[in-house]
């Protein structure tokens, strides 16, 4: 996978990022970190890299991943705990990654407690296989609780690939789309690289994400960012990660 650039290596330095807002870091929850162990190395490694803060969201996903705020938010606190033993300086916030299925539709319209990050954001998902039926009215009730959509990793929504005004559409709904930094070193394959560098070059990134699960992606983002193939690609780019420092 790493064939994909070449360059010379840099002293890895995402300080420019500052808050890392989608990653699966809390132990326990879903298919990310198991241990809590593993939750405060991964913790000291993503601030050695130069983050301030990071914003764990785990899966809530009715039938696979049945997280809701009763089980991220006390886990939260653990990892705080953690930490802050571990002598770590860096903020450590959660939210969630909603999958965008019949369940999540019904629990908006129950009114029950989202989690939410910055001032109003929300992070969404859809399936890899296939996009969801009721995005467009998923969307809509969330603007109408004055809740701002992040789409996760657009870009590796295959069937968009050739479809490429269904990203603009998010975007005309009032979508921010958040891109996958290991989709930038090719990691996922040279299509999703494809479609990411080309969402950069329309402007149509507002956030970079880890979307951290494991030791596999752990070393993959030590190996990107140590090389300035990643600096060049993010160049420009007219992020809102910093702006979640303060909120």
């Amino acid at each position: 996978m790493f064939g994909l650039f070449k360059s010379s290596s840099v002293k890895t330095d995402l300080s420019f990022i500052g808050v890392d807002m989608h990653s699966h870091l809390l132990p326990g929850l879903d298919d990310g970190l198991k241990t809590m162990e593993d939750a405060v190395e991964y913790i000291r490694v993503l601030h050695g890299m130069g983050y301030e803060k990071l914003i764990c969201t785990p899966h809530i996903l009715s039938d696979v991943h049945p997280n809701s705020p009763d089980s991220i938010l006390p886990r939260l606190e653990e990892v705080r705990v953690a930490i802050a033993e571990a002598g770590i300086p860096i903020k450590i916030e959660a939210a969630a990654e909603y999958m965008i299925d019949h369940e999540f539709e019904q629990s908006i319209k129950r009114g029950d407690k989202l989690l939410t990050f910055g001032r109003n954001y929300i992070l969404v998902e859809m399936s890899y296989l296939a996009s969801s039926p009721n995005f467009e009215q998923v969307i809509f009730d969330l603007r109408v609780l004055g809740l701002q959509p992040i789409v996760a990793h657009p870009e590796r929504y295959n069937y968009y690939h050739h479809q490429f005004a269904q990203y603009e559409r998010m975007r005309d709904m009032g979508c921010l789309l958040q891109v996958n930094l290991l989709s930038l070193s090719g990691y996922y394959g040279k299509p999703i690289k494809k479609i990411a560098e080309k969402l950069i070059a329309e402007n149509m990134i507002d956030f970079i994400g880890t979307d951290m699960h494991h030791q596999n992606h752990l070393n993959a983002t030590r190996h990107f960012t140590s090389h300035k193939d990643f600096y060049k690609l993010t160049k420009g780019m007219a992020l809102k990660n910093r702006m979640l420092l303060d909120q």
